[in-house]
């Protein structure tokens, strides 16, 4: 791929998540990976993103630095929201919110380590 290909492909992946369509990970993310040094599956990160879309209806994630490499994309990600629900512990209401995600690194062919 080259590397407009491979942006192209990490752009609907975050278009994708910012429209709450999390069914549509199985166009970005392989059957099992690694998330935080764990092995998971692709429904295990689709309920996982479900459930933070849930709690968290206005959940946005902003692309703040991209680097491509071949096939893999690294990217620094900025999100922002207010829960509706419990969520990581803490009851609502809680004000809005905003933070720096870690780095994610995603091959752009669905190998994905987050």
């Amino acid at each position: 791929m080259s590397e407009s290909e491979v942006r192209e492909v990490f752009e609907r992946y975050i278009d994708a998540l910012n429209a709450h369509d999390f069914d549509r990970m199985t166009e970005f993310v392989h059957d099992e990976l690694i998330e935080n040094g764990k092995p998971v599956t692709r429904d295990d990160i689709i309920a996982e993103l479900k459930a933070h879309g849930d709690a968290v209806p206005d959940f946005t994630w902003r692309v703040q630095d991209v680097a491509i490499d071949g096939d893999r994309v690294a990217a620094r990600l900025f999100n922002k929201g207010t829960h509706t629900k419990q969520w990581l512990g803490v009851p609502p209401p809680a004000p809005p919110w905003s933070l720096p995600s870690t780095p994610s690194t995603r091959s752009a062919t669905g190998a994905s380590t987050r």
